[in-house]
């Protein structure tokens, strides 16, 4: 009766065509031989196909009509001038961002967005636009198509973005511009050869100190958590970064009141001491007071399982520049 039975339909899309390819894998396994894909088959194959690829034609050109919205937004204002727009505008091409963030979470998407012009546009036009809502939204865009993508980083880094959003993150009025600005740099940067070079070149260790410094919670956190992350990966920096009196700096971060921010300028100050003997110097300075600082950190947080790493920090950090533990009267020894 094998013979009489019906052909299997499967759905016209791309769960269909999976299936139907798990279904032939499973009878080439078989003991009879394949037979060869009728005309039905084939026209299903194709129009199944076909809608997949027409759902990524779909998304491109979703792209496309944002960026004509953007750009003509662009040449509106040249008309008819920023103080005539209304909020209705802005909302609009706030919102246009934020679709094409979405859309260039994948990647494909982010690198069609790039050939399209997307990026360029953002950069000349809207990380500099009067209004933070597209700045922050900008420089979003950017970090989320620069993100783990070595072809759209060495474009950004050919459009001149890495100065521009270092700028932001330095001296933008708006905090949630800079927080995003350092966002995208950190896209950029983390590594990325060429971005460190380009980081370097534009004194970027001096925007991540002030950033540090910040009466922004957020943006302090991120500062030092980049400054971490970038000593880790690139060693040979941290006489530079010392020379620049880091140390001090960092340490005086720690005498704010206790926030997040805290746990990775500890990391920091170790990374600055292992193996680099100025920064062990600068953090062994008694008139620092880095040891009395370190002793009272670790009774402040002792038993707080919240902060075991900050206090494994403070541990390595006195062990390193204070000759360990053993040398603590006060049961900084666990």
């Amino acid at each position: 009766m094998a013979e009489n039975r019906q052909p299997k339909r499967y759905p016209q899309n791309l769960g269909g065509v999976l299936q139907l390819a798990v279904d032939a894998g499973s009878a080439a396994e078989g003991p009879s031989p394949i037979e060869p894909m009728s005309e039905e088959r084939k026209l299903w194959l194709k129009g199944a196909l076909a809608e997949v690829c027409k759902g990524q034609m779909d998304e491109v050109e979703q792209i496309k009509k944002c960026l004509e919205v953007l750009k003509h937004e662009r040449d509106a204002e040249n008309e008819r001038g920023e103080e005539e727009r209304g909020e209705e505008d802005e909302d609009e091409r706030e919102s246009i961002f934020d679709i094409l963030s979405e859309l260039c979470e994948n990647l494909d998407n982010a690198r069609d967005l790039m050939t399209l012009g997307g990026l360029d546009l953002s950069i000349s036009q809207y990380l500099c636009h009067s209004r933070s809502g597209l700045r922050w939204r900008a420089a979003h865009l950017i970090a989320s198509c620069a993100q783990n993508m070595p072809q759209v980083q060495i474009h950004l880094f050919k459009l001149g973005a890495l100065p521009k959003l270092l700028q932001l993150t330095d001296s933008d009025p708006n905090p949630t511009v800079r927080v995003k600005a350092l966002y995208a740099v950190s896209c950029l940067v983390r590594e990325q050869e060429e971005g460190l070079k380009e980081f370097l070149s534009n004194d970027g260790y001096s925007v991540l100190m002030r950033g540090m410094q910040s009466d922004n919670e957020k943006l302090r956190t991120k500062s030092a958590f980049l400054l971490l992350n970038l000593l880790m990966a690139e060693p040979e920096q941290k006489d530079t970064v010392v020379s620049m009196g880091m140390v001090q700096q960092l340490v005086s971060v720690l005498r704010t009141p206790h926030s997040p921010v805290h746990e990775h300028v500890l990391g920091a100050l170790c990374c600055l001491v292992e193996e680099c003997p100025k920064g062990l110097k600068d953090c062994s300075t008694p008139a620092l007071g880095l040891e009395e600082l370190l002793k009272q950190r670790f009774k402040e947080l002792k038993g707080k399982e919240e902060s075991e790493e900050e206090l494994e920090f403070c541990e390595r950090l006195r062990g390193l520049c204070f000759h360990g533990p053993q040398a603590d009267d006060n049961g900084m020894d666990r």
